[in-house]
């Protein structure tokens, strides 16, 4: 069968592969020059099943309230005349629930656990290589709230399978000496070992690669102008490529992978998509003292930041990779320094010295982001038109699990995890 997959990124340049792996002749429009260039080109990197407490719960409206304004507001609502985004707000409220949260939590977790270990099996059985770490992701607080805020959420993760243990600040510390800095503030920690963190953007190209060689063609450059539907299904794809040149593309089924932009597509179908870019910033930054910089991938979930740790591809030095925030704020793309600043404060907060933060390179990127934090993944109403988006912050760790499930889906299989896809 012929499949068109619309978008690059991981979750489509994830898609691609396990399409092919099941067989298929496959297609991947992207309208930038090279993989993974916007919302996975500088990611935070981590494989964080334990991060599965969606932004919708029971304290988020409070918290949401108290930032509103506040440029450095590690969750920032900037109110638009933008009926999409005060519907999308509604939705949120409404997900913020004990009840809705437990069940985002469960598909969260059930989710990247299963994506993980696709990872792993790809990992091995491809010999990719993308700057992997497997050491774990330590979560630390420092603030006794937040921290006991914590102790439900990761009580339900094991409970589902995700090792999320609490242990204590000495115990934090011992994962990863870089924090004896703030020993006197740390309120608590949680250990998941099974977590790893990696290169997101070098996994991509590194399997568009392997793509490339069984044979998955890449139209990069091609900007898709509309998808066509004729006869109760998609008839066709229009795009122009990068001199303009007009091109109808046809197959027999498309997946639609194109993060915030998902819901422009599927609008003029009749399809409406819960999702609102969530813009997120990172800062890299070269190692400036390997003894103070960490080596564990870190969350902070107090000011909703993660920390990871790369070595250049080149050789030449390890870099610091700290990302994290979202602002709401439509499609724009401003990098806005107050919220790069602070990044950067809270990292010569915790670790001072650690980085060079006068070399530091600033990005943002808008994530896909649903209410729940529950990415769509399955069927749509109409029968040869799939979805694979709305990841929000967990596109990494769920990409190689979406992945292999929508290529199941796709091929007439059932998914090998329990999930909420998506139903016609």
């Amino acid at each position: 069968m012929r499949v068109i997959v619309l978008g690059a990124g991981l979750l489509g340049v994830t898609s691609a592969y396990y399409l092919q792996q099941l067989g298929h002749e496959v297609t991947v429009i992207d309208r930038q020059a090279t993989p993974a260039a916007e919302t996975s080109f500088a990611n935070g990197g981590q494989i964080s099943v334990s991060h599965a407490e969606p932004w919708a719960n029971p304290s988020a409206p409070l918290k949401v309230l108290q930032w509103l304004g506040k440029e450095d507001a590690p969750l920032l609502f900037r109110i638009r005349a933008d009926m999409r985004q005060w519907l999308w707000g509604l939705e949120f409220l409404r997900e913020c629930t004990p009840a809705r949260t437990r069940h985002n939590i469960e598909q969260i977790v059930r989710l990247g656990t299963y994506s993980r270990s696709m990872l792993q099996a790809l990992r091995r059985d491809a010999g990719i290589a993308y700057d992997e770490r497997t050491q774990g992701i330590l979560h630390f607080y420092t603030d006794e709230k937040e921290f006991d805020g914590a102790l439900k959420p990761s009580e339900q993760m094991r409970a589902l399978g995700c090792e999320r243990l609490v242990i204590s600040a000495d115990e934090a510390i011992r994962i990863e000496p870089a924090l004896a800095h703030v020993r006197s503030r740390l309120a608590g920690a949680t250990y998941t070992a099974e977590d790893e963190s990696g290169d997101a953007n070098r996994f991509a190209r590194e399997l568009v690669k392997l793509c490339e060689v069984a044979g998955v063609k890449f139209l990069m450059s091609h900007t898709v102008t509309a998808i066509r539907q004729a006869g109760g299904k998609i008839e066709h794809v229009e795009a122009t490529d990068i001199e303009g040149r007009f091109q109808k593309l046809h197959a027999d089924s498309y997946v639609l992978a194109m993060g915030s932009l998902s819901p422009i597509y599927a609008k003029p179908l009749g399809i409406r998509l819960p999702i609102y870019p969530a813009k997120g910033y990172s800062v890299t930054m070269p190692v400036k003292d390997a003894s103070k910089a960490h080596q564990v991938s870190l969350t902070d979930d107090e000011f909703k930041l993660v920390f990871s740790r790369y070595t250049a591809e080149d050789g030449r030095g390890d870099r610091l990779r700290v990302a994290g925030t979202a602002e709401l704020n439509g499609y724009d793309r401003d990098l806005n320094r107050v919220r790069c600043e602070a990044i950067v404060k809270r990292v010569e907060d915790l670790f001072p010295g650690a980085g060079d933060a006068t070399q530091a390179q600033f990005w943002t990127g808008l994530r896909p982001a649903t209410p729940s934090n529950v990415p769509l993944i399955g069927k749509t109403k109409l029968p040869n038109f799939f979805l694979n988006t709305g990841h929000g912050t967990l596109g990494w760790t769920h990409a190689c699990g979406s992945g292999k499930s929508i290529a199941r889906i796709v091929s007439g299989l059932t998914p090998e995890v329990d999930f909420a896809f998506t139903t016609a």
